[in-house]
This record gives structure tokens, sequence and C-alpha cells, in this order.
């Protein structure tokens, strides 16, 4: 059994690193929609932002640990995310597809304005997109939690402060664009949002 999990293909531990970086990047989106939309909180959002942090640190880090025991992972097949080339080249990479990422994010899952049935829709091709284009270069992360897991796990840090200070940077240059290009804050009405989300129903029915 030893000599087996030793063969584990480069291209199968690749599938499950994109595999987390999907996870955890919809489990973010998800934080994001609750803590912009749900204005009867009494919780302030500075205080959220810290347990959503650690809630998410936890969870890749548990979620790399239980792949480590599972398989036996050579430094090859690495799960984490690391420069291919330089870590500015990474780090670019990093900003621009955290940037798009959260951009699409506003308008498609927080603005009650969009389609519900196409939020998903419009994040997952945004994700895959990513991956395609970012992913030979930087791992495409687009989450500090998605590579810091992994890093502290396997004890491998190199060009960690990249996928620390890269996702961030562009997801709050996302956010912010968003709403500087915003024509209007007024929501649509109840029921032409309900309308369109029926016609929507109906077409794809």
């Amino acid at each position: 059994m030893a000599g087996k999990n030793d063969n584990i293909e480069e291209g199968e531990m690749s599938k499950i690193e994109e595999g987390v970086a999907t996870f955890n990047t919809h489990i973010e989106n998800k934080n994001n929609n609750t803590s912009c939309c749900s204005s009867a909180s009494t919780v302030p959002i500075t205080q959220k932002v810290p347990l959503y942090i650690l809630a998410q640190l936890i969870g890749s880090s548990l979620a790399s640990l239980t792949l480590s025991l599972m398989m036996d992972v050579t430094p090859k097949a690495y799960f984490g995310t690391l420069p291919v080339g330089s870590n500015v080249q990474s780090l670019v990479a990093e900003i621009i597809i955290s940037f798009l990422l959260m951009f699409v994010i506003s308008g498609a899952v927080t603005d009650n304005r969009a389609i519900g049935e196409l939020g998903g829709i419009a994040v997952g091709m945004t994700i895959m997109l990513n991956v395609f284009v970012a992913g030979p270069i930087s791992g495409a992360s687009m989450n500090p939690a998605r590579s810091i897991g992994p890093a502290i796990v396997k004890n491998v840090y190199k060009g960690i402060w990249v996928y620390t200070a890269g996702p961030i940077i562009g997801a709050i240059a996302g956010g912010f664009v968003y709403n500087l290009l915003r024509p209007t804050h007024k929501p649509l009405s109840d029921d032409l949002i309900k309308t369109a989300s029926s016609n929507f129903l109906k077409t794809t029915s």
C-alpha cells in the first residue's frame, strides 16, 4: 500500500488542489453575501470579519491535514500554491483574478437587481476562467486561507506573502470599483425581480 501511495499522479493532486480552491472560494462568497445582506444583525462587521478569517484558516488547515494523513504527499505533488515564476508575477496574477472574482460576486450575488438564479453560474464561470488563466502562473489561490492552510500543515512558506496580500488587495479593489460604477443603490421593485426570475426559469425549463 505504501508503494501505491508513493505513486500519486501530479495531475490527481492538481485536481484536489482546484477542488479545495473552489470550495474555499465558495465559502468565502457565501460569507461575503451574508455580511453584505444581513442588515438585521446587530453584530458589527468589525467583529464578524475576524471570526470569518479564523473559521476559514481552521477549515483550510483541517482539510490540508486530512489530505496529508490520507495520502503520502510528495514535495512534487504539494497541494498548496507556489509561485511558478517570480513573486511579482504571481502577485499581479492574484490581484487581477481576485479583483475579477469580487467584482462578479458584487454584481451577481450581493446586488439585489441581479437575477439570483444566475449568480452561482456567473461566480463559478469566473473561478474556472481564473484557474485556467492564472493557474499556471500562481496556482490561482484567490483566498489567503486556501494557501495558508496547506503551508502550515506541510511547512512550506515559499511566497506565502503573495497569497496573503494579492487576494486581499484584489478583493478590496474589486468591491470598491463595483460600488463606484454602480449606477444606483436603489433596488428594483420586488415585482420586477420576480418577473425576471420567473421568465428565466421558464426559458430554462
